[in-house]
């Protein structure tokens, strides 16, 4: 079997309060969203941004972090790796969702706080 490579990494600013619930086995996670603004100029050299939205979710300590420390606006930097999940609501309608699951998450605000979690023991 061939080794891949799912690593992601951005910097951008949380739109709205981090949210945390527990699993049912008490593990804690947090989800929140990031926007990641981009700038460039057009061959006509009119200037051109565009915001791309990540779903974030942090499991364990970090998620604890996350929640405690992670306000809307805060600016951070982001590591982990993608992730879809799909799910049918109860008229039968499939969603998917794809999340950057947070391995390390660094606050970028000043005081450049670093917070990691080893997910190697993790259930979904």
């Amino acid at each position: 079997m061939t080794r891949g490579l799912n690593k992601v990494l951005i910097i951008g600013s949380l739109g709205a309060d981090p949210e945390m619930r527990y699993t049912p086995g008490g593990k804690p996670v947090t989800s929140y969203s990031v926007a990641v603004n981009r700038g460039w100029r057009t061959s006509e050299g009119e200037r051109k941004e565009a915001t791309e939205w990540f779903n974030v979710v942090a499991w364990g300590n970090l998620a604890e972090i996350c929640n405690q420390y992670l306000h809307k606006g805060s600016q951070v930097y982001v590591e982990g790796r993608l992730q879809t999940r799909s799910w049918e609501d109860n008229s039968g309608t499939r969603h998917f969702r794809t999340e950057l699951v947070a391995n390390e998450m660094i606050i970028l605000d000043g005081r450049n706080y670093v917070a990691e979690y080893d997910d190697s023991e993790t259930e979904y």
